[in-house]
């Protein structure tokens, strides 16, 4: 991408930024949590399901599992009928369990404040990361890629990517670094009011000019 280009989409980038701010001046995570590792957990939960089903599962799972211990030495199996209903309860089962256990061993309790530490726990990859990070710290080292924001920013033609990683890598590049931690909300919020995945006709979306196909 030559410079022209460069700088175009990033015009294009801070106009859709400008209306989604106004549309969603209060845009915020919608997830429950008393702690930063609940924090991970309903993050963890939120895979392939939606933040009100995650609710309604963790208000019942934090008052049964109270501490990281608790986490750490739970059955699996009665574990996994805990969360059945958020689906893939094998997988986001396993990966909390044994999160539980590296981050009472290896991270003395605390859930770690690096992007590099958090790599390094199970069922973590970058968006996960970066909502954790950025709400439990306010560290903020990328953008957070969920359906939403993968969807609509190649509808708005930001970027041409398919694979989180890449995208994540666009947005960086043409998105002011203030706005990294709240674009996924705003993007998320809009994308929930007005441009579900099943919308057919975007005409009369808010952002229907900066759609490119």
């Amino acid at each position: 991408m030559n410079t022209a280009d460069r700088i175009k989409l990033k015009k294009r980038a801070l106009n859709i930024v400008r209306r989604l701010k106004s549309l969603f001046p209060h845009a915020k995570m919608t997830l429950k949590y008393g702690n930063n590792w609940e924090l991970l957990v309903a993050v963890i939960l939120s895979a392939q399901c939606t933040d009100k089903k995650v609710n309604e599962v963790t208000a019942k799972l934090f008052s049964k599992y109270r501490s990281l211990n608790d986490y750490a030495k739970a059955n699996p199996q009665e574990f996994e009928r805990d969360i059945y209903s958020t689906g893939f309860y094998r997988v986001k089962a396993k990966n909390i369990l044994a999160a539980a256990k590296i981050v009472k061993n290896k991270f003395g309790g605390k859930l770690p404040s690096t992007m590099e530490e958090m790599l390094t726990i199970p069922g973590v990859a970058r968006k996960t990361a970066n909502v954790v990070l950025g709400n439990a710290y306010g560290v903020v080292q990328g953008i957070a890629v969920d359906t939403h924001v993968r969807r609509l920013t190649r509808l708005w033609g930001l970027t041409k990517h398919s694979d989180p990683i890449k995208i994540e890598s666009d947005l960086m590049k043409i998105i002011s670094k203030k706005d990294w931690f709240k674009f996924t909300y705003l993007v998320i919020d809009y994308g929930r009011k007005y441009c579900t995945a099943r919308v057919k006709d975007h005409g009369n979306c808010p952002l229907a000019k900066f759609e490119t196909k």
